[in-house]
């Protein structure tokens, strides 16, 4: 059992991913879109929000600091914290994020970890009260994550907010059940500039369907686009 899981994004008629890259087309702050976007976020009622490292990297301010000497850790799972109202989930496949305590924006970290992880790091998680999920694989076991997430966490309602590469990994994965889009009026038209899915040369096109549930006309111009993805079989 697996949490439903909606990708939640923001952008312009173009698609174009950096805020900051668009905003001024609107006439107003990024930090005011950036606001309607998050009123957005907390009517989906999610239980939980993941995203990649590149998101995480924005507000993971601490340095390395395992403990010395390093103790024995918990493989594949660790539970800080369980029966939260809201966990904030980061995919930081090489352990790459360190943190200064053990919740980000008032939510518990969860950390989403590759096989190859040192023990010294994971320590430094479990001493921070943080929890984490080691994948067995070289890769990110997404559909494990998941169920992770639901059995060990209670997370029933998942809201992906990933840069290009992880909302693409997602829907690759058949993993989207709905997508929360707040369009707004604005075109970045930078060349070669970053899109909300980044799915590499065989793109997405042939994999998934989309329609629509719903529209909703919102502050400054945006409107919010709900819709449900279906898979295409192989």
């Amino acid at each position: 059992m697996r949490p439903y899981v909606i990708c939640h994004m923001m952008g312009p008629l173009d698609g174009e991913l950096l805020v900051d890259r668009w905003s001024p087309s609107t006439g107003r702050s990024s930090e005011a879109l950036v606001a309607e976007y998050d009123r957005m976020h907390e009517a989906l009622e999610g239980d939980a929000w993941i995203a990649g490292r590149a998101v995480g990297e924005e507000f993971a301010e601490g340095r390395p600091h395992p403990p010395e000497p390093v103790p024995p850790v918990e493989r594949p799972v660790h539970v800080a914290r369980a029966g939260a109202e809201e966990y904030a989930v980061l995919i930081d496949q090489h352990g790459k994020l360190h943190w200064t305590g053990p919740e980000t924006y008032g939510a518990p970290l969860v950390m989403v970890l590759g096989r190859d992880v040192p023990d010294a790091h994971l320590a430094e998680l479990a001493a921070d009260g943080i929890s984490y999920v080691v994948s067995d694989g070289t890769k990110i076991d997404l559909v494990r994550t998941l169920e992770v997430l639901a059995s060990e966490f209670g997370v029933r309602r998942l809201i992906l907010e990933g840069g290009a590469r992880t909302n693409a990994a997602f829907l690759k994965a058949g993993l989207v059940d709905e997508i929360s889009l707040v369009l707004f009026p604005a075109i970045g038209g930078h060349s070669g500039s970053q899109t909300l899915f980044e799915a590499g040369e065989d793109g997405l096109a042939d994999r998934v369907r989309l329609s629509l549930v719903s529209t909703e006309v919102r502050t400054a111009g945006a409107v919010a686009l709900r819709y449900r993805v279906a898979y295409v079989p192989a």
